[in-house]
């Protein structure tokens, strides 16, 4: 990653875009964290948990714009991920204790979370093991502990992600979308987004990281349920109704088990139900973060 810059904070005036926002690096706990820092400064910051092997540069950039049009919104990386340095956790226990330390290294007393995927997972374990840093959380793609079908991710990923390969497609293209014309075309403009920016770029997940973080999701989907009823936070929750991934029956059982949570689901969209329908998901967020 170019340019990486060791500052626990920006310091004044608004980052506009994803494109150009610079990539910062904090330690915590011995360990630097990447993460990009953008949008107005003051109010309460929007923190983002991303998916599986993901790194700052697998962020949607109109997502982040969206929200940092009228939010403080900080991308982060794993431990182990991209340009953040350790090795990267085999649990979502140590993957929110570190999101905790890490905003907590931050100076912010309070934030709402935005996780996907696996980032909705850690999301949900930070907010239960530290309910007073959470305002409100957005849970995308994503489903509970024990959840059905999580602990076979990687079965499912696997053949996808091979079949990729063989059409010299990035896998993303089966993993997120549906192969409708409608999913397809989706899938290309997100892929398109996620190469606007051209300079300061962070690096792949390494193998090894990849492999870890799966071992991870499968502990998740095997682990007991959490008590999700305890969360008395405003919840947005968000996908596709034909998500591969992580089914979308996770999504409705999460909407049951967390009281008064807000439920969107959008038709002919999978995993990346949120990225194929950026324009309604941005504006819904920012009405739920705003109310």
């Amino acid at each position: 990653m170019e340019h990486l810059m060791t500052s626990p904070l920006r310091n004044a005036g608004s980052v506009a875009r994803h494109i150009d926002a610079p990539n910062f690096s904090i330690k915590v706990g011995g360990t630097a964290f990447a993460y990009r820092d953008l949008g107005p400064l003051g109010g309460v910051p929007v923190i983002l948990l991303n998916h599986w092997g993901a790194v700052l540069d697998n962020f949607d950039p109109r997502i982040v714009d969206g929200l940092a049009s009228k939010h403080r919104v900080v991308a982060t990386n794993y431990r182990g991920i991209g340009a953040s340095g350790g090795t990267a956790p085999v649990t979502i226990d140590e993957m929110a204790r570190d999101a905790i330390a890490l905003i907590r290294a931050l100076g912010f007393e309070k934030v709402d979370l935005l996780g996907f995927s696996l980032g909705g997972f850690v999301a949900q374990d930070v907010a239960l093991k530290a309910p007073h840093l959470v305002r409100k959380l957005i849970l995308a793609g994503t489903g509970p502990a024990g959840g059905t079908g999580i602990d076979k991710v990687g079965a499912v990923s696997w053949p996808l992600i091979v079949k990729g390969l063989l059409t010299l497609r990035d896998p993303k293209t089966y993993l997120f979308f549906t192969s409708t014309a409608n999913g397809r075309r989706a899938a290309k403009a997100f892929l398109s987004r996620l190469k606007e920016r051209k300079t300061g770029r962070d690096k792949g997940p390494t193998s090894r990281a990849f492999l870890r973080q799966l071992k991870a999701i499968t502990a998740w989907g095997r682990q007991a349920p959490q008590d999700l009823g305890s969360i008395r936070i405003p919840v947005l929750i968000a996908n596709g109704d034909q998500d591969k991934m992580v089914p979308s029956s996770n999504t409705y059982d999460l909407a049951r088990r967390i009281p008064g949570s807000q439920l969107v689901i959008y038709e002919d969209a999978g995993h990346g139900g949120i990225f194929q329908n950026h324009a309604d998901f941005v504006r819904k967020s920012l009405l739920f973060l705003g109310a």
